[in-house]
């Protein structure tokens, strides 16, 4: 086992992600205030403190059950999810549903492949949470996507919140490489190879042809930035926006958040990826305005 896919390391990394994850997911949700809206339009940062979502509440969950299992265990995830949540945090309606449900002793793999007529969903909830499972796997992003698909199971069934799930992971593993991240165009390059053909990697090749556009909201124009809630609406524009923030932490989340949509999700993705990186770590101004952690969540190795 060499230095970087020790277990210390590998923690070190997913913790640096999930922070990122948190300190994103904190400060796009506080811009669904009106009242921050003239903040944002100026960049400028509101008051705190800045709670997070179930974006990290449930990467928590993820992080939790490397740590115990090193490896994603199916069971034990959809119980950490079920255990932990706080209704109040911003889930779904349908989520919400299923982990009450798990919780009172239902299967997660009924409740699951049974949403939306069966289909499952296809929501971004499985891409959000998953950042630091990448970073995790910096050492073999394709075992990075292979944990991220069965991570996403428990909640989201559909194929477009499977693959959105694989390509996060991809971007934070490939992001987190011991040997340094990759341009923004061959980290793209990275996540399609890695990624099954899908619709979500049809807007990650648009993605790509897109990457010396300057202009986020023109872009997001294109590819969509979560305002339908769809994996295939959100992950393509999210990774488009990490590729290109790649070491520079809050220019990234700034040009997220500036073009709306479901801005605690997409800025909670391009923080966990842009924070893989080792010079990709939030401001920490930004740090300590972000509710802490959850108590829960491991801070070793075992």
């Amino acid at each position: 086992m060499t230095a970087d896919s020790s277990p210390d390391r590998r923690l070190e990394r997913a913790l640096a992600s999930l922070r990122g994850l948190a300190v994103g997911d904190a400060l796009g949700s506080q811009f669904f205030v009106p009242a921050h809206y003239p903040l944002l339009k100026h960049r400028q940062l509101p008051d705190a403190p800045w709670q997070w979502t179930d974006d990290t509440e449930m990467a928590c969950s993820v992080l939790a059950v490397l740590i115990r299992h090193h490896r994603i265990d199916q069971d034990a995830l959809a119980r950490s999810f079920a255990e932990h949540h706080d209704f109040d945090r911003g889930y779904g309606p349908a989520v919400n549903r299923l982990l009450r449900q798990v919780r009172e002793g239902g299967d997660w793999r009924e409740l699951a492949s049974a949403l939306f007529k069966g289909q499952g969903s296809w929501g971004n909830g499985a891409a959000m949470r998953i950042a630091p499972l990448g970073a995790w796997y910096a050492d073999d992003p394709e075992q990075a996507t292979h944990q991220a698909e069965i991570s996403a199971y428990p909640t989201h069934q559909h194929r477009e919140a499977v693959v959105g799930a694989m390509a996060v992971a991809a971007a934070a593993a490939l992001t987190a490489d011991p040997a340094g991240p990759p341009t923004p165009r061959a980290l793209l390059d990275g996540v399609i190879d890695l990624v099954p053909r899908s619709a979500v990697g049809a807007g990650l090749r648009r993605a790509r042809d897109m990457l010396d556009y300057g202009d986020s909201a023109t872009v997001a124009a294109v590819l969509g930035c979560g305002r339908r809630t769809t994996a295939h609406d959100t992950v393509p524009f999210a990774l488009w926006s990490a590729a290109r923030g790649l070491g520079a932490y809050e220019r990234a989340i700034w040009d997220t958040a500036q073009v709306g949509g479901d801005m605690d999700t997409t800025c909670a993705i391009v923080g966990g990826v842009v924070a893989s990186g080792e010079a990709g770590a939030p401001p920490a101004e930004w740090l300590e305005r972000t509710e802490a952690l959850p108590d829960w969540v491991p801070v070793g190795v075992s």
